[in-house]
């Protein structure tokens, strides 16, 4: 007996065979790699005629003169418009923010994670509920920061004309922090 002929490898060139189940029917040996072959052509055949069904149209672009924008009363010196979805329907949003020089957003939050962008300016952005100059870090154009749900934050445009892009998921809501009697924040 030639010790280690239990261990000898198949020659390259023989084909891995199996055998079907035969369900009352003789034995047909079936070549596994022919099969896979057919296999992965098939495949490939799907998903290159699927792709010329499913050929995107040209980009549509959301110029900022399309948008529709609005100011609340209470706060002079803002501006606002929905870029992509909307404060009640569900899904991703986009939202352009536009704050006059020295226009101040009091303390508030939202109900999703807010992802803010700063197109241009320096939006001065603090966490806390209640307006403190001292808390205010600033953001500058390029720059990102996040405003986690339900943390009460503020923004300023102290040193002149902001405007920042804000990301989430709807439905969404701004909820102002109450203002205790004494005209200071409640904490």
């Amino acid at each position: 007996m030639a010790p280690h002929n239990h261990l000898k490898r198949k020659s390259d060139t023989e084909q891995p065979m199996q055998s079907a189940p035969t369900l009352g029917r003789r034995e047909v040996p079936i070549n596994v790699e022919h099969g896979m072959k057919w296999l992965a052509l098939a495949t490939l055949l799907i998903m290159l005629g699927g792709q010329s069904q499913a050929q995107p149209g040209d980009p549509v672009p959301i110029m900022p003169d399309d948008l529709h924008w609005s100011s609340p009363p209470q706060i002079p010196g803002l501006r606002a418009a929905w870029v992509l979805g909307g404060e009640h329907d569900p899904g991703p949003y986009l939202l352009r923010v536009k704050l006059a020089a020295g226009a101040r957003i009091p303390p508030h939050t939202h109900p999703d994670t807010r992802y803010s962008t700063v197109l241009t300016g320096t939006l001065y952005v603090g966490f806390g509920p209640a307006f403190d100059e001292a808390r205010c870090v600033a953001i500058p154009a390029g720059g990102v920061y996040v405003a986690p749900a339900n943390v009460p934050h503020f923004l300023w445009a102290k040193t002149g004309n902001v405007e920042y892009q804000e990301a989430g998921t709807a439905p969404t809501a701004t909820v102002p922090v109450p203002i205790a009697n004494n005209g200071s924040r409640t904490d």
